[in-house]
């Protein structure tokens, strides 16, 4: 059973509010496509997409992340259900449909999205009001991109979601080969000008001095010392670090000898510091996030990790 435990604190009394599943599995679907955005970081393309005649199936939401990665989401109906084979048995649809996909991402979201989509890295994630013990054993033997997720319903217009367990494909741009830079996703202005630079990010690290090497190095190894829950991405441009949605993305600049870092966090919530962090909500940039850190050495380490923290924490 879910250990999650909420409280109404009153008066300094707290009581526990007492969770139950979602009455209608297909309302939680619903109330989860409207807020897909939200609550995963992913656009949302079709429900109960249709495999055709010969797989005979249904998928029951698909969308795209912020990353440009396909998405497939299904969702746990009955304890007995194999929601994670299932789901696996439709990753492999997909990779075997890669163009019904990109026409449907060209249809929702435009062609520039269907020809950044990045098919390195395809997610599944499973929803359930529960899990087992074999459940989440049986992912971490799975050498694909799946996320376990639990819900809860505590009443009072409350609902809470859980990344229970979540496994990852390494993926490197020598595994692929990038046909242009990527879209910006949801939280990232248009770039002002076009992009012409064609090497990858794991190019431009290689082409890195030691100091700066170090540095991303440094980063990465906190970011990902956060939490199990946490996932690195290589985009064309750009690293990306996640838990269900991003809460960091790094860019490397050799040249500069510096590197941008791009947190999900309201920049009016931080005390900016001129050359060192800045708003870009409105400013052209790849990745996401609306608050940018340029660091080209540990002077403002500390605070580097107490943002990355609170972007972590709040994502």
């Amino acid at each position: 059973m879910p250990d999650l435990k909420l409280f109404h604190i009153d008066q300094g009394q707290a009581t526990e509010l007492t969770s139950r599943a979602v009455a209608l599995e297909q309302d939680l679907q619903k109330l989860i496509e409207a807020n897909m955005e939200t609550m995963f970081g992913v656009r949302f393309l079709a429900r109960e997409y249709s495999t055709g005649k010969v797989h005979r199936g249904r998928i029951d939401s698909l969308g795209l992340d912020e990353n440009g990665s396909p998405v497939i989401l299904e969702y746990k109906r009955a304890v007995n259900e194999n929601v994670i084979n299932q789901g696996l048995f439709y990753l492999d649809w997909l990779m075997d449909h890669q163009g019904e996909f990109q026409i449907l991402v060209a249809t929702q979201l435009g062609t520039e999205a269907s020809e950044s989509i990045d098919w390195s890295a395809p997610r599944l994630i499973c929803v359930a009001n529960d899990f087992t013990r074999y459940d989440e054993y049986a992912v971490r033997q799975i050498n694909r991109n799946v996320e376990l997720v639990r819900y809860r319903d505590f009443g009072q217009d409350l609902l809470a979601i859980e990344l229970v367990t979540t496994v990852t494909t390494e993926t490197t741009s020598t595994s692929r080969k990038p046909s242009k830079p990527p879209v910006p996703g949801p939280g990232a202005a248009a770039p002002a000008k076009k992009v012409t630079r064609s090497k990858t990010v794991s190019e431009l690290l290689a082409q890195a001095d030691d100091k700066l090497s170090a540095l991303y190095d440094q980063f990465e190894t906190f970011a990902l010392s956060l939490g199990d829950d946490v996932v690195k991405n290589e985009r064309f441009l750009y690293f990306a670090f996640r838990r269900l949605k991003n809460f960091a993305c790094v860019e490397v600049h050799p040249t500069s000898k510096n590197l941008l870092i791009y947190l999900k966090l309201d920049p009016k919530t931080v005390e900016l510091q001129e050359g060192f962090s800045r708003d870009v909500s409105n400013i052209g940039h790849f990745g996401t996030g609306d608050l940018e850190l340029r660091i080209s050495d540990t002077t403002w380490w500390p605070i580097v990790e107490e943002l990355t923290r609170r972007s972590y924490e709040a994502n």
